[in-house]
């Protein structure tokens, strides 16, 4: 198999969102910089970027960084009616199913207080989050932020999404929503010289120190990726492929640009570029 050829003990471009591999890029170090500074002041954070960007890795290294103070519930599929939103919230915490909204709600309050008592801060972290439909749904987040002992929120709020989540949080969130928002960063793609650092990055995660791709591999994987993450991985695992069938141990623009084909030819005849 490719692995043994190329020296590696993992899939270095996985579509998982394995923390692992995380490249902490000068934008997505600045990024979890500020969830995790949104955390430990408990208060709502926004982070956007385009498909792909590298939004759900983040949040999986996010989890991790915390898993000892804070307790997680995920919300996948936030495109739900606005009566339902808090009972996915209680069922991600694991909470037993209420029939009323004020049950599920004191549930959590109960939840979250308890928590409290043991030092640890429950967080509701929404993924997808530009797929919430409308100002009840935000609404219903907005309560989970009313909880509130003294000085500190007792459950924090984080929300993913894509770029045109921020205009959905003015409005279809409101006024009273968008102002509660205390962090918000957006991810962008990654710059040309960072691209061969991703690369490598992810290579020496999966086992191998030694370059593989050459410098004209990378600027061409630029070029077709537009420096989208997502887009990268989907062009480097082809290329590993295609050279792994020549039995290459560098990978060339070449190389690259005959992988590409391929995957243009799967995609029908959309080029993968940015």
């Amino acid at each position: 198999m490719y692995l043994e050829h190329y020296g590696l003990h993992a899939k270095p471009f996985s579509k998982t969102p394995d923390p692992a591999f995380l490249y902490h890029s000068p934008q997505h170090a600045e990024a979890l910089a500020r969830l995790s500074h949104a955390l430990e002041e408990r208060e709502p954070a926004v982070l956007t970027g385009e498909v792909g960007a590298g939004k759900t890795t983040l949040s999986r290294a996010l989890v991790d960084a915390f898993a000892d103070r804070c307790r997680f519930a995920l919300v996948v599929n936030p495109a739900l009616p606005a009566a339902q939103l808090l009972s996915a919230v209680s069922d991600a915490f694991g909470l037993p199913r209420q029939k009323r909204k004020g049950d599920v709600y004191a549930a959590l309050a109960e939840l979250a207080a308890a928590l409290d008592e043991e030092d640890q801060f429950p967080v509701v972290l929404v993924d997808e989050a530009q797929m919430l439909p409308g100002r009840g749904a935000y609404d219903e987040l907005r309560l989970l932020t009313n909880l509130t002992a003294d000085d500190r929120a007792l459950i924090g709020l984080v929300l993913i999404g894509q770029p045109e989540l921020r205009d959905r949080i003015r409005g279809k969130g409101g006024e009273a929503f968008a102002q509660r928002i205390g962090v918000a960063y957006h991810l962008g793609a990654l710059e040309a010289p960072e691209v061969g650092a991703y690369l490598a990055h992810r290579l020496r995660v999966a086992g191998r120190e030694e370059p593989l791709f050459t410098e004209d591999a990378v600027l061409e994987i630029h070029a077709r990726s537009g420096g989208v993450p997502r887009r990268i991985n989907q062009l480097a695992a082809s290329s590993l492929l295609e050279g792994f069938a020549r039995e290459l141990q560098r990978l060339d623009a070449g190389v690259v640009q005959a992988a590409a084909a391929d995957l243009d030819a799967y995609l029908g005849g959309k080029p993968v570029r940015g």
